[in-house]
């Protein structure tokens, strides 16, 4: 098998040639050209015909973003975006990019090295596996005669959500299909820290959206119709009852596959905390993060979902965890909230 072809768009000549020198240096990969600019980087497309696009969003000429929206549509491309602490990255994965990997410091010589030699050959490794789909806008809408559940019921129900590459838009997706009376909802995302906090807030003013969303800290209480997702960093979460009354709490540990926080983690929390009273979801992603987790919440009573090949951007976590017998069924993404609401014994009109 041939090396992944590589295409640099980077406005800084230190840090592009930075970049090309690390990845050039990885043996599965080859930077094949680079481009200071939008402009140059479609020349460079047409001409190279890369594998992968790394894309800084701040560029000269026209915005990264901005080129991502004019170039999707006409010439697909996995894209890893490189980019400093700003929610303008969620905008870019909406366009079509793949990953995003978070911009270091240029003086901070560890999180430089850490950057050039692991996270970005990581990312770009993902995403020439990746496959470029758009999430369709037919998500169900929750029907107004839709029996609810009681509330008592609706708080002793816990919903648990994993994901990873693609996630970020997977995620936001299934939670329109979610009414004001669903179920807590825990989300563990692989994600970078700072980021988190933007994502939970962009989730929480999404329009259409009619469930709340925030970034979890330890003592936040799970309840009917909030969704806390775990932030990034060097924190797991993690599902505790005290006094008959579920919360969630961030420990500090080493990471687990590879990832902290890690869907293992509170997968398996939810198994020993809430057992039958449980889903857990399982959405698009590399590795096999959350599938042991997962396992062990079926294995506890709980109800399982997977997302199913067609709609992921990246067929592994789902994979893994329904080849070891984790997942219940295996559903379109645009199908998940749908079949949570049967599991819920609530019946769609």
């Amino acid at each position: 098998m041939g090396k992944i072809r590589v295409l640099v768009v980077e406005d800084s000549m230190m840090f592009r040639e930075l970049l090309v020198r690390h990845l050039n240096s990885d043996p599965e990969l080859e930077v094949v050209a680079v481009a200071s600019n939008p402009f140059e980087a479609r020349d460079r497309i047409i001409e190279y015909n890369p594998d992968v696009m790394t894309l800084d969003v701040n560029l000269p000429r026209m915005d990264g973003i901005e080129f991502l929206r004019k170039l999707m549509p006409q010439y697909p491309l996995r894209t890893v975006v490189i980019s400093t602490l700003s929610d303008r990255v969620f905008d870019a994965l909406h366009a079509g990019a793949v990953e995003f990997v978070a911009k270091p410091q240029v003086t901070d010589k560890l999180q430089l090295e850490e950057f050039v030699k692991k996270e970005l050959p990581n990312k770009v490794k993902i995403a020439s596996k990746a496959t470029l789909k758009r999430f369709s806008n037919h998500t169900a809408n929750i029907n107004t005669t839709v029996r609810q559940l009681d509330s008592k019921e609706s708080s002793k129900k816990i919903i648990a959500i994993g994901a990873s590459t693609g996630g970020t838009e997977a995620t936001a997706e299934l939670l329109k299909g979610f009414s004001g009376d669903v179920p807590g909802i825990l989300i563990t995302q692989h994600m970078p820290p700072g980021f988190t906090a933007m994502y939970a807030d962009r989730l929480d003013k999404r329009t259409g959206l009619r469930i709340r969303v925030k970034e979890a800290k330890t003592g936040d209480v799970v309840k009917p119709g909030l969704a806390l997702l775990a932030p990034g960093g060097d924190c797991h979460m993690e599902l505790t009852k005290i006094n008959g009354q579920y919360q969630v709490v961030l420990k500090r540990n080493p990471k687990v596959n590879g990832h902290c926080p890690s869907v293992d983690v509170l997968f398996n929390s939810v198994a020993k905390e809430a057992g039958a009273d449980a889903i857990g979801i399982i959405l698009t992603g590399m590795g096999g993060d959350g599938a042991n987790g997962l396992l062990a919440m079926r294995r506890a009573g709980a109800r399982t979902i997977g997302q199913d090949e067609s709609t992921c951007i990246v067929y592994g976590m789902p994979k893994v965890a329904y080849d070891i017998g984790a997942v219940e069924y295996q559903e379109k993404l645009q199908d998940i909230a749908k079949r949570t609401y049967q599991m819920l014994g609530q019946q769609r009109v």
